[in-house]
């Protein structure tokens, strides 16, 4: 596991791309591989999640931090003890950290560790969201599956290969959306053939491809925001927008890394640079 992962991100942090500027707010410095951005709405913050090291490894290196809404830092070390942690959700007051096998839970008030959800058969946890009756769903990326945790049980909400290496995932209304890396995943991270953007009906778990979405790039995170979908292709650094019924466009392009992005509902992104070790704010037209 260990030696699949890491030659791949050692390699994609010595590729070089066009960095973004245009709707760039600021850009919040000094993170460690940082792969989510969350933002807090009831606490007015965001929260960041740093793995600190090899991505699938349980090191104990991996902690939270903390941003205010302007791009400085709150708290570095807000919460410690962690392993890699990846994507995250808020559910009843409580944050949800997918950390390689287990699902971290965090009191979001003191920002104390407060429980580890063991996540049975789990490969490579990754991102996470919560639907409006409370629900957490994580994807376990290396192995084409999806669970759902109520409360402190997890339970496998969905195990499908149309998934193809589930990565972001955005619970919209009464489905889920998906942002798949793709198939046939080598050494490096490439794919035999390309990911695309999904949707999981919450009720039936039928897995939909997007119209004129699908098979056009490896990709990371993803959020729903003004009637368009956003993701993120960590490989090449390019941040897409996609309208119903149209094709993805690209609309930002950073170095490769960039990984599982926020919002804040309204109009601003924030985008997690991996490899830059920096979260930058984009706000949309």
């Amino acid at each position: 596991m260990n030696s699949f992962i890491t030659p791949a991100f050692l390699a994609i942090g010595m590729a070089t791309a066009p960095v973004a500027q245009a709707g760039e707010l600021w850009r919040a410095t000094g993170l460690e591989q940082p792969e989510s951005a969350l933002f807090d709405a009831a606490n007015n913050r965001i929260i960041v999640s740093n793995i600190v090291g090899n991505p699938g490894a349980a090191d104990g290196n991996g902690y939270l931090s903390v941003l205010s809404l302007d791009g400085k830092t709150v708290s570095q070390h807000w919460a410690d003890g962690m392993d890699a942690p990846k994507g995250m959700a808020i559910s009843g007051g409580k944050l949800y950290v997918a950390d390689i096998t287990k699902v971290r839970v965090v009191d979001l008030a003191s920002g104390k560790l407060v429980a580890s959800i063991a996540v049975p058969n789990a490969v490579f946890l990754n991102d996470m969201t919560s639907d409006q009756s409370g629900k957490v769903y994580v994807t376990d990326m290396l192995a084409d599956t999806i669970y759902r945790i109520d409360g402190d049980k997890p339970e496998l909400f969905l195990k499908d290969a149309m998934l193809a290496s589930p990565n972001g995932v955005f619970a919209d209304g009464d489905r889920l959306i998906v942002a798949s890396w793709g198939k046939g995943i080598k050494p490096d991270f490439s794919t035999a053939e390309p990911g695309g953007l999904l949707s999981v009906d919450l009720a039936s778990k039928v897995v939909s491809p997007l119209p004129g979405a699908e098979k056009f790039a490896d990709l990371d995170g993803v959020v729903a925001l003004r009637n368009s979908i956003y993701a993120t292709a960590y490989m090449t650094g390019t941040l897409y927008r996609y309208h119903a019924g149209g094709a993805p466009e690209a609309v930002a392009h950073f170095k490769p890394g960039s990984a599982d992005i926020g919002t804040d509902g309204k109009s601003i992104l924030y985008v997690p640079l991996m490899n830059e070790g920096e979260v930058a704010a984009l706000k949309l037209d």
